[in-house]
């Protein structure tokens, strides 16, 4: 029975650490990505749409983003959404695209983008942690109905302890990458 209770939140701590790298590949690097820019808001013709609705986006060189509008009448609303984006530089039309060239990094905006990823980290392992609480509670309360022998409830416990620290195993290792990528220099 307990076993059951922590097979239902391993996927749920899967979802954390997939919206976890989502989050992080929004964080610039020193190098383009596509995901710095497919969820600006574009506001076109009354409505907002994210721009990989509006848009193909390509990497052109490692710090230029290509954007090519499907219809030629978004040019300028997706044009003005990237620079309320605050990317550090100005989108350039040039016929019918737009390329974003990304100016290099300084060290203080590395550092800073080093707290952002630690503070998103954090985030995540609260979520993990509310996940294990939930289960325990879960695990105890079957005890007290009677549905869980004393043994289990402590097997029960180790196993999610083991559980929970395979995943904030996983959360160290993609902060330790998502780090070195933006210190890279």
């Amino acid at each position: 029975m307990y076993k059951e209770i922590i097979n239902k939140i391993r996927p749920e701590c899967d979802k954390v650490i997939e919206f976890f790298k989502k989050e992080l590949a929004k964080i610039r690097t020193g190098m383009a990505s596509p995901s710095l820019v497919e969820d600006v808001v574009v506001e076109a013709f009354g409505q907002k749409m994210p721009l990989k609705q509006l848009a193909s986006i390509s990497i052109a060189e490692r710090k230029q983003i290509v954007i090519q509008p499907w219809d030629r009448s978004y040019l300028e609303p997706i044009e003005k959404a990237l620079f309320r984006a605050e990317l550090g530089t100005g989108p350039v039309v040039d016929k019918d695209l737009i390329r974003v060239n990304l100016p290099p990094l300084t060290q203080e905006y590395r550092e800073t983008l080093a707290k952002l990823i630690l503070e998103k980290s954090e985030q995540t392992r609260q979520t993990i942690r509310k996940w294990r609480e939930d289960a325990w509670s879960q695990i105890q309360k079957g005890v007290k109905e009677g549905t869980l022998r004393e043994d289990d409830k402590f097997k029960g416990k180790d196993e999610l302890q083991k559980l929970i620290d395979e995943y904030q195993k996983k959360i160290d290792e993609i902060v330790s990458k998502k780090t070195n990528e933006v210190r890279e220099i």
